[in-house]
Order: structure tokens, then C-alpha cells, then sequence
């Protein structure tokens, strides 16, 4: 890599017309060494300052903010062995606060942190159950002294001050990362918060902390992906902690948590030669550098970091298959083991991934998912630091085992291994690696996600910008050489039956007293940070006059155009003026087309024809209006727009794929009703809208084998006979996408109207009621929703959308200060005034939760006790409202998404743009306005409690106080 040298100054330079004079007295200069590499599009440059610290940093100024990521380079793979869940436990205390915030006297507080500490030791190795929950009893006491100093979410507090967007951090096999999204303006403020975070981190509010964890394990006791993964580790890492170990941990490790451990393990693994820095956005490199360096340049390093290694991995000589159990549908999941993420390996192996499914023209998905010969099957790369993994995961069609669908899927890699697939696949793979590649450098996230995998698994810079080059050459011989050297018999196979787990076994919560939220208390660092001075962003809106052109056709449609000549990608929408509230038939007719041909082009050709042009489409439909969307290259638009027109007027009907695509259709409806997250928004919308809702209105099994399959392929045909409205972003002239629409598309004379529609309604909530589903699990999934058929008003926007800053829609509100932090009663909650997506529609409040099935009443409680006397606290209002005027006024509507914007807004009755109104309006509004709001729209109002869970845990007695309950089925909310 090049190496260069800036010279930046440390004292203010003076703006004389456009240009920045740099003071270059002697002493006065800092010089920053940085790596580049030729021809990067991202233009990255790599720092490394004197302890270490990795620095990347990416200039992208389509928008006034920046993507930060923080990267550990460790995760659960450095746990030890008897504290598994360390790694991602420590991630959740780094919020907790430091030597200089979070606390309001840390000498105070400290010798009850330490008393805590202490206590957690000894109590991590007593067994006897009576003795374990006297102990824990004092260790509650004496947090709830601690707790008298603590101050609970300063750190989002200061993040919410900044305006920062995306909160959060993860962790995994080899990576802890902590993300935020700040605007531009505020990386100085960042980077002092950051600073201090990881070099003066204190260990507080431990237990209720561990009560989120708790929470976070319990709820993937219901994920059966969880539990195939890690079943799939233990087969091909046997004696490698990506195998003997979870990122979460085991119960029993949880339950005997240490903080000496976790100490331990922060100050040898967070050091900053073990750290990287990684930012793309709108940020000056030379200032942006300077900055790191003054805040992390005296974080000391460690002279070694000794990071446990492991002996290879026994050769896996014959297959190895294992068995888990699960509600869900049944699945296979294999796995073969590769070479380490930075290994050149590992291109071959995302292209052989490729070359088996890539969703339009693979193997497996011409031959297995586009003939219906199972359910699905698709594969992918899983790549680690240590050993990466080859996979295929596939579910069986009805009447078919899982062994047979394996078998399917092998004998495609064994065709991949005989070179028999099209000479034209693997370029198309290049080509559309290349576009995917460019679509994503517009976002500031995949640029940044990009610096962490590099530094996180050791991958030279070089050799990532070389990578569309170097995979350019492979050649079809390479692939099949290497695919007959790697597959074999040398894979784990984990078979997921559907069934009742028995071995599962939840973490049961200890009895923990609510932590005070000291709202009254702010600590000195607090208080800098929400007071610091920065050059204000200037908002820029969408002005819908501006910003697009609104034109016709010379057949009569109506366009929405803007052009873009950065690139060769396109994105072409014709929006149909009628939607599922008309009629479900054309989502039936969408995903009946994926696997028909035409009269001259079978499915397998068009499939093909699509993929070597690098273009794709999707068929969508919304209530009202749905969507046909093409994407892609631009200079192969008028092939791809020719191909789907043909498609779309001349697809063939095959009665025996129509067969097979309902049998898909059905078994897909009995997997839905073993699904969790499914069950939970079919009751939702059942609890909603009523029997007839978006949930139910589907066509009915007697309805789909008895349909004509013409009638579905007819529709398709007619669509051009409706009055769509175009929507065009690329860089083809208006009268260039005039000319092709109206050349390849045949419009009537006279268009027709659209079938009548039958309005979804939302249900009044005149009294509490109770509503709930069944589903056997360890946790519930709760809504409280109020709807008094509120109208929508654009004057309102502003309060409400402060309101929900304020109340329930970040970690600095209410909901999640008072039930997460104070009282560890959820990992996840939050509460929302919801705005309509059209004008017709109305707004309604909704509280949502998923949490343990024996805190469901301490929930209800509490969140009632919230709504109905909001806490009303000026220092969060104040900072809910910096968040909002600063998140807003570094808001940028771009590219595509101002034709959409535009249409969203129409859908609303209006022209303009309404986070212009809501910033215009946020000056003039006080807490008393948010009080009154809510006061006249939430408070002591009737409420319906939607519930999906397992009566059996549940207090029903309790519910059944606050009102009549209603049972409904499984195949009442999903209508079958």
C-alpha cells in the first residue's frame, strides 16, 4: 500500500474566500501516516497511531453524517472456558458508564461496587438453593446502595444529545462492535464520549443488566435457527470454541456470573492495539485523525495480547449428522469446514455459492426451487477468523423427508463438480457481484461493516480492493478442480424435526428490587457533552418542485423521473393503482410467473437471460397499489424491459408447476403456524382489523386447486391496461425512458379502472379487552394497542413525532429507562403514537414487549403506571428534543428514495416534505405540550391486550381482572 504524510494543524486557520490556510510553523504540525491502495473506490485510508489504535476512514458526502463502528478484535471465542457469555456481557456493561459518568459520587459508590464484586465471587460457587438466594438477597441489597450514585443511561443520554441514530453494539465468534450513526457535525463530541467509554469503564447496575441477558437467552430458546447453528459448530468444531461454546452462553454459566472475569477479560483484550476505528461519511480525514488522536492517542497498549490457540480440527472423514428438535418447520442445515476469512479460499468458495443459488439462475434454483422439487434450498459462507464454513440449508416439500431433499441438494454439487452448468453463469456472477458491489457503496454502513471484517479477521486491505479483479479470472476448470478437491464426505449435516424440545431449560430469574433512574442527577461529563457547541448542520429538504420531474408519457402515463449519470445502475417502478384491498389474486399471480416460460423461452432461459443481463424484477403488493419493479444495469434496461414485457404477455401456463406451486403455497401456510414471529403478526392484525384483515384475506386451499391457472396469467396480461404511474432514477434522459416505455409497452386507448376495493378497518378500542393466541414458549410477545379512529393531521406531526422521542422510541425514553434499566423486566420494549400510511387511515398507540412469561403482570403493571402517569422529567425532554431538531436537520432525502418519499407523501394529502414541518415546528414546542398530548390521547384510556403465549405459564387470573378474556385459534388468526 502507498503510505503518505499530512500535515495538519493543531491551531485554528483562517477562511480567506474559499481557501483554509494551515499554520505549518514549527512544533505547531502533527504528522499522520495513513496506507491507501490504488483505484479504491472507497478511497480508504488506513491509520495507525502510535499505540496501535486502527483507524479507517471513508469520505462519502451524499449525506451530513457518519457511520461509526468501534471494533473489538474478540468475541466469544476468547471466553473462558467456566464464564461462557463473557464477551457478550461485557458488551452490554460498556453502557453502563466510566470513571466520569454514570455515577454521581463514584468514590461513594465504590466500595459497594466492590462489595458486589466480591459477593458475585463467592456466590458463583455455592449449590445449595436456599444459600444461593440469601446471597443473592444481599447482593440486591447492596446494589440498591450502590444505586444511590448510579445513573442509569447517561450514555444514551449523550448519544441522544448528538443526535446520534442506531444505538447498539454485537457481539460474535471473533468481533465486539458498538455502532452508532452520529451527524457529521458531532465527531469531536463522539470521539470524547468513545474515548473515555474504552479506556475508564466501570462495572455497575450488574444484576439488572443480567436480568436483559437473561431475557436474551431465553428468547432464543424459541429460534430453531439458533439451535442448528450451534449444532452444526459442535459437529465440525469439536474441540474449538466455535463448537463448545455459544455466544450467549449456558444457563448455568449466566446464572454465576464473574466480575473479576469480566474485568480480566476487558483490560486484555480492550486495548487499542486490538482495536479498530472504522468511519465512512461526510467527515474531513485530516481533522477526523487528529480528532481520534486526541481522545484515544494516550489509551495504553498491551505489550502482548495472548490469544488462546486451539489444535486443528480432527479431519472429518465421513459424514457426520445430528438431530435437534423444534417447533418450527423442519430444515436441514450442512456444513463444510474451509480455510480461515482472510484465506483466498474463500473467493473461490462465495462464487461456488454463487454458481448454487444466487435467486435466479444457480443450480439449486433452476433445478431444486424453480421446479418445485422441494420447498427451498439455498447456500452460503460463513467466514470466521479461525475456519470458515461452506453451507446448505434446505426444507422439504410436503411429503418428502429431509434425507430426500439433502440428496437433491448433493446431486447439484455433484453436477458442479462435473462442470455441468451454463459456460455463461459464472461471468453473470461477476457482473452481478459487480453491481451488488456498487449498489452497496452508496451506504456508509456496508463501507464501515467492510473496514471491520478486514481488521476483525486480518485481511489485507490490498487484497479486498483486488477482490472483484482477482474473481474475475477464475475460470470454470478452477471451479471444478476445486469443487471435487473440497466436497466430499467431509461435512456435518444437522436434521431439524419438528417437535416438542424437552432439553430446553430457561435461566429462572432471581428476585431482583427496581434500581432508582435518579432522573434528578446528571454527572459534570454529562452535562459537557449536552452543552458542547458545535457549527450547526443546515437542514436541506426535499422540495418536490425541485428535486424531481414530473412528466407524461406519450401513451398517457404519468412519471416521476430523476436522473443520476454516477453510475450504470437503474431502478424502473410501475406502480398499479390497486393493491391487495382489490384483489389477492395478483400476489398468486406474481409467485405462480417465477416458474413459467413462454411460448419461445422456457423458465430456465429466462431465468438465465435475467442473471447475464444483471437485472432483476419483483411483483409487490401493498393494500392499495402494488409494484413492478425492474433493476440494474442501465445499458441493459431496454433487453431487460423487452424480456419481462414478454414474460408478463405471453407466459405459458404449466398446469403440473401450478400444482406444485400450491402444494408450496399450503405447506408454507402450516410452516407459518409453527412460527412465533408469525403467529404474532397474524394476531396482531386479527386483533386489528378483524376477521378480515391483510393476514386472512388469502385465497382459500379449495380456491387455489380449483382456479384456473389461465385466470392468474390473464390478469398479469391486462396489467397494462391500467393507468400506472412510472418511476425512473438512473442515468437515462426523460425522453429516452419515454420513448423505450412507450416503444415496448402496449397501452390501451382507454384505460381501465381498477377492481373495487374492500377497505381494511381498524377496530376501536371503546373498552379493555383481552386477546389471546396460543403458542408453547418460554416468553410472550404483547401488544397494548389503543385506536379511538383518531384522523390524521399533518399539524399534529410535529408533537407526535416528539412524543414518541420522548416517550417510547429510543433508549433514552421512558419505556426503555423505566423497564429495561430500572427493572431488567424485558430485552426488548418500546411504545409508539402510530401515524397512518394514508390519509383514509387512522392513528392509534400501541405499547409492544416480549418477555418472560412469569413477568408478564409486573409488565402490564408497569407500563400501565406509565401510560397513565407519564413521568414527566425536563432534562429528557430537553434531550429528546436536541435529538430529534439534530437528526432531522442531517436527514437527507436522495436518489430513489425521493420518488417514493413523493409518493408517500401524496398518500397523506400532502405536496411537501413533512420533516420540513416537523423541524420548523420543534423550536416552539415545551414538555407541557408532550404532557397535554398525551394526557388527551393515551392516559387512562382502554386498552386491548393482545397476547401470544402459552396459557398454561400465564397468571390468567390476572388478566382476567382486567377484562373478560377472549380465546382465539391458531387457525382463527391465520384464516386456515
Amino acid at each position: 500500500m502507498k503510505k503518505h504524510f499530512l500535515n495538519y494543524s493543531l491551531i485554528k486557520g483562517f477562511y480567506i474566500g474559499a481557501l483554509l490556510l494551515l499554520a505549518t510553523l514549527p512544533g505547531l504540525a502533527q504528522h499522520y501516516q495513513y496506507e491507501s491502495v490504488p483505484n479504491d473506490p472507497m478511497q480508504t485510508r488506513i491509520y495507525t497511531l502510535k499505540n496501535g489504535l486502527k483507524v479507517y476512514l471513508s469520505v462519502n458526502k451524499e449525506k451530513p453524517r457518519v457511520q461509526t463502528y468501534i471494533a473489538v478484535r474478540t468475541g466469544s471465542r476468547n471466553d473462558p472456558k467456566e464464564t461462557t457469555g463473557l464477551a457478550h456481557y461485557l458488551e452490554h456493561l460498556m453502557f453502563k458508564g466510566t470513571t466520569h459518568f454514570g455515577s454521581s459520587n463514584i468514590e461513594a459508590e465504590r466500595p459497594y461496587l466492590d462489595s458486589i464484586e466480591a459477593r458475585f465471587e463467592q456466590y458463583r460457587h455455592i449449590t445449595d438453593p436456599k444459600a444461593r438466594k440469601r446471597w443473592y438477597h444481599q447482593i440486591d441489597s447492596i446494589s440498591q446502595l450502590a444505586a444511590r450514585y448510579n445513573i442509569p443511561n447517561e450514555y444514551d443520554k449523550m448519544m441522544t444529545a448528538i443526535g446520534s441514530e442506531g444505538t447498539n453494539a454485537y457481539t460474535s465468534n471473533d468481533v465486539t462492535c458498538y455502532v452508532e450513526n452520529i451527524p457529521s457535525n458531532e465527531i469531536d463530541t463522539w470521539a470524547k464520549v468513545q474515548g473515555d467509554r474504552f479506556q475508564n469503564m466501570v462495572i455497575r447496575g450488574f444484576h439488572t443488566e443480567l436480568e436483559a441477558v437473561y431475557e436474551e437467552y431465553n428468547i432464543g430458546l424459541s429460534s430453531d435457527w439458533r439451535k442448528m447453528y450451534a449444532a452444526l459448530f459442535a459437529k465440525l468444531f469439536p474441540t474449538h470454541p466455535y463448537g463448545t461454546q455459544t455466544t450467549i452462553g449456558v444457563g448455568e454459566h449466566l446464572k454465576n456470573p464473574s466480575i473479576v472475569n469480566i474485568k480480566n477479560y476487558f483490560h486484555k483484550y480492550y486495548v487499542p492495539n486490538n482495536v479498530a476505528i472504522c468511519l465512512s461519511g461526510d467527515l474531513d480525514p485530516d481533522k477526523t485523525i487528529a480528532t481520534i488522536e486526541k481522545y484515544f492517542g494516550s489509551w495504553k497498549p498491551s505489550t502482548h495480547i495472548d490469544v488462546p490457540q486451539f489444535p486443528a480440527q480432527p479431519a472429518i472423514t465421513a459424514p457426520i449428522d445430528t438431530t435437534v428438535i423444534g417447533k418450527e418447520a423442519p430444515m436441514f442445515f450442512m456444513g463444510w469446514r474451509a480455510e480461515a476469512a482472510n484465506s483466498q479460499q474463500i473467493d473461490t468458495l462465495e462464487v461456488v455459492a454463487q454458481l448454487l443459488s444466487n435467486g435466479q439462475a444457480g443450480l439449486f434454483d433452476l433445478d431444486l426451487n424453480q421446479k418445485l422439487k422441494v420447498q427451498n434450498v439455498g447456500a452460503g459462507v460463513s467466514d470466521l477468523n479461525d475456519y470458515s464454513v461452506f453451507y446448505i440449508y434446505g426444507q422439504s416439500k410436503k411429503g418428502q423427508t429431509l434425507q430426500e431433499a439433502r440428496s437433491l441438494a448433493l446431486a447439484e454439487v455433484d453436477k458442479l463438480k462435473r462442470g455441468n452448468f451454463s459456460d455463461d453463469l459464472l461471468p453473470s456472477i461477476i457482473n452481478n457481484y459487480k453491481r451488488y458491489y456498487y449498489t452497496e457503496l452508496d451506504k456508509n454502513q456496508f463501507r464501515a461493516k467492510q473496514y471491520v471484517d478486514a481488521f476483525i479477521n486480518h485481511k489485507d486491505w490490498r487484497l479486498e480492493v483486488g477482490k472483484i479483479n482477482r474473481i474475475s479470472k477464475i475460470t470454470k476448470a478452477e471451479i471444478v478442480r476445486f469443487a471435487n478437491k473440497f466436497f466430499g464426505n467431509n461435512f456435518a449435516c444437522v436434521y431439524k424435526e419438528q417437535g416438542n424440545d424437552t432439553t430446553i431449560k430457561k435461566v429462572e430469574k432471581p428476585s431482583i428490587t427496581p434500581i432508582p433512574t435518579n432522573n434528578d442527577k446528571h454527572s459534570a461529563f454529562l452535562e459537557e457533552i449536552v452543552n458542547a457547541k458545535t457549527t450547526p448542520i443546515q437542514p436541506h429538504f426535499v422540495d418536490y418542485k425541485r428535486d424531481l420531474t414530473k412528466s407524461t408519457t406519450r401513451k398517457g402515463l404519468p412519471v416521476l423521473y430523476k436522473q443520476d449519470t454516477s453510475n450504470d445502475l437503474f431502478t424502473l417502478c410501475f406502480v398499479l393503482p390497486f393493491g391487495s384491498e382489490n384483489t389477492p389474486k395478483l400476489s398468486y399471480a406474481a409467485g405462480y410467473l417465477d416458474y413459467l416460460g413462454t411460448d419461445k423461452l422456457s423458465n430456465e432461459q429466462i431465468k438465465q437471460q435475467f442473471y447475464k443481463l444483471a437485472c432483476d424484477y419483483s411483483i409487490t403488493e401493498r393494500s392499495d397499489c402494488s409494484y413492478i419493479t425492474l433493476n440494474g444495469l442501465n445499458s441493459n434496461l431496454p433487453q431487460a424491459l423487452a424480456l419481462l414485457n414478454n414474460l408478463l404477455n405471453n407466459a405459458k401456463v404449466d398446469k403440473q408447476a401450478y400444482n406444485l406451486y400450491v402444494e408450496q403455497i399450503l405447506k408454507s401456510r402450516s410452516d407459518n403456524k409453527a412460527n412465533q414471529s408469525a403467529n404474532f403478526y397474524a394476531l396482531r392484525d386479527y386483533a386489528s382489523y378483524g376477521e378480515y384483515n391483510p393476514t386472512r384475506n388469502i385465497l382459500s386451499e379449495q380456491a387455489l386447486k380449483t382456479m384456473n391457472p389461465q385466470e392468474l396469467l390473464t390478469l398479469l396480461k391486462n396489467l397494462k391496461n391500467y393507468k400506472q404511474t412510472v418511476l425512473y432514477y438512473g442515468p437515462s434522459s426523460l425522453s429516452t425512458i419515454d420513448q423505450l416505455i412507450s416503444k415496448t409497452i402496449q397501452s390501451p386507448k382507454k384505460f381501465v379502472s381498477p377492481p373495487t376495493a374492500k377497505r381494511y378497518t381498524e377496530l376501536t378500542t371503546p373498552k379493555n379487552e383481552v386477546l389471546i393466541a396460543p403458542y408453547d414458549a418460554k416468553n410472550i410477545y404483547m401488544v397494548q394497542l389503543h385506536n379511538e379512529n383518531q384522523e390524521w393531521s399533518a399539524d399534529r406531526a410535529p408533537i407526535i413525532a416528539l412524543f414518541n422521542e420522548y416517550f417510547g422510541g429510543s433508549m433514552n425514553a421512558i419505556v426503555f429507562q423505566e423497564l429495561r434499566e430500572a427493572r431488567g423486566l424485558a430485552y426488548s420494549a418500546f411504545a409508539k403514537y402510530n401515524e397512518p400510511y394514508r390519509l383514509s387511515d387512522k392513528e392509534d398507540f400501541y405499547t409492544y414487549i416480549i418477555t418472560q412469561n412469569d413477568k408478564m403482570m409486573d409488565c402490564v403493571h408497569e407500563f400501565n403506571k406509565l401510560l397513565d402517569n407519564m413521568p414527566v422529567r425536563q432534562a429528557n425532554f430537553d434531550l429528546a428534543k436536541q435529538s430529534l431538531m439534530k437528526s432531522l436537520a442531517s436527514q437527507r432525502t436522495t436518489k430513489y428514495a425521493i420518488l417514493t418519499s413523493y409518493l408517500a407523501a401524496q398518500r397523506l394529502g400532502i405536496d411537501y416534505s413533512l420533516s420540513e414541518k416537523i423541524y420548523k415546528a420543534l423550536p416552539a414546542l415545551r414538555l407541557k405540550d408532550v404532557v397535554d398530548f398525551e394526557k388527551k390521547y393515551i392516559a387512562n384510556k382502554p386498552f386491548k391486550y393482545i397476547i401470544l403465549g402459552d396459557e398454561k405459564e400465564l397468571n390468567m387470573k390476572a388478566l382476567e381482572k382486567i377484562a373478560p378474556i377472549k380465546r382465539v385459534t391458531t387457525e382463527e388468526i391465520f384464516g386456515y
